[in-house]
């Protein structure tokens, strides 16, 4: 099959969600990306909250010649949990995240390329074989699994495609079985470059949201896990936040009474390094907690606050070595 070069707009979300512009390849296998040697990010404008993901990109084609290139746009990974609250983007299955786009103005109709995996293993054949849908966080998805014949889903548990779950529905304890797999997700559409030229790329889609119903990196460390380590590396939640958050504990010994519920949000930055030149040549950051009275940490340089809810960071020449990961604390209403 003939490879088709493509320029790889990644998108960051949770668990993690989307990610940066890159480029790549169209191969028998699937989407490679690789390295653009000629078109550059000139600017990157990224807003990011709960309810909304919003990127704005300036690319500018320095090559030579005008380039046809076949853009792509991974989601965010979508993992089902039966005990994790996590408010999953809810639009139909064909259009999951609600994501549009547009280039220069102009609304662009994409393709839909979905997965389904399990350990690390494509397993969207299978599922399509057993008429499964690839969404696994729909009720349908839950209707089907858990009406499989006996030898299919033992197939599926060996794969690590379900997760047993015993529970009582007024019938007595019975066994139920919901979709553990994977769902990855990647648009793609054909777009030109024109040489020296700048275009402008707009794309917005509903993040998913993971959390907890508490707060929970204030306990003590266990085995061989320390909370209070994990969100230091992963969200930059220093002693300054802890000791706001600990103020405001309604019982003092104990950690889960911090009058919050968390938010994760991740999105995909490192991408953005494949491209031509020096990194993202202007990368602009907002992060919008939604209420003053949430709190909000991630890791960043020279953040500034520019509204009641709103942070901002800009940098130059922007060389993405780690991806970005936002916890919201929101505050609980009976607490205000």
């Amino acid at each position: 099959m003939r490879s088709l070069r493509v320029v790889g707009l990644l998108l960051a979300t949770v668990l993690p969600a989307l990610g940066n512009d890159t480029s790549a390849v169209l191969t028998t296998g699937g989407l490679e990306f690789v390295t653009n040697p000629d078109i550059v990010m000139a600017s990157e404008e990224l807003f990011i909250s709960a309810d909304e993901i919003r990127v704005v990109y300036q690319f500018r084609n320095d090559g030579a010649k005008d380039q046809s290139v076949l853009v792509a746009f991974p989601m965010p990974d979508i993992v089902p949990s039966v005990y994790s609250p996590v408010a999953f983007p809810t639009g139909p299955d064909d259009n999951l995240f609600e994501f549009s786009t547009t280039l220069d103005g102009q609304p662009v109709e994409a393709t839909l390329h979905e997965y389904a995996y399990a350990h690390g293993v494509d397993r969207t054949k299978l599922l399509r074989q057993l008429g499964l849908p690839l969404v696994p966080i729909s009720e349908a998805a839950s209707a089907t699994t858990d009406a499989l014949g006996e030898e299919t889903r033992a197939t599926l548990l060996h794969f690590g495609l379900l997760m047993p779950d015993e529970y009582d529905v007024g019938e007595g304890m019975k066994m139920h079985y919901w979709p553990a797999w994977t769902y990855k997700a990647t648009y793609t559409w054909e777009a030109v470059f024109p040489a020296g030229e700048t275009v402008e790329v707009v794309h917005t889609y509903t993040p998913s949201v993971g959390g907890t119903v508490g707060v929970s990196f204030l306990g003590e460390a266990y085995d061989d896990y320390d909370p209070a380590r994990e969100y230091a590396e992963r969200y930059c939640t220093d002693e300054s936040f802890l000791s706001g958050v600990r103020k405001t504990l309604r019982d003092p010994n104990d950690p889960w009474s911090a009058p919050f519920t968390e938010s994760w949000i991740s999105y995909i930055l490192t991408t953005g390094s494949n491209w031509a030149g020096n990194g993202i040549e202007r990368f602009r950051l907002v992060i919008d907690k939604g209420d003053p009275n949430n709190l909000v940490s991630f890791c960043g340089e020279g953040v500034t606050k520019i509204g009641p809810t709103t942070f901002e960071m800009v940098k130059e020449n922007f060389w993405p070595e780690q991806e970005l990961n936002v916890l919201i604390l929101n505050r609980m209403p009976d607490s205000q």
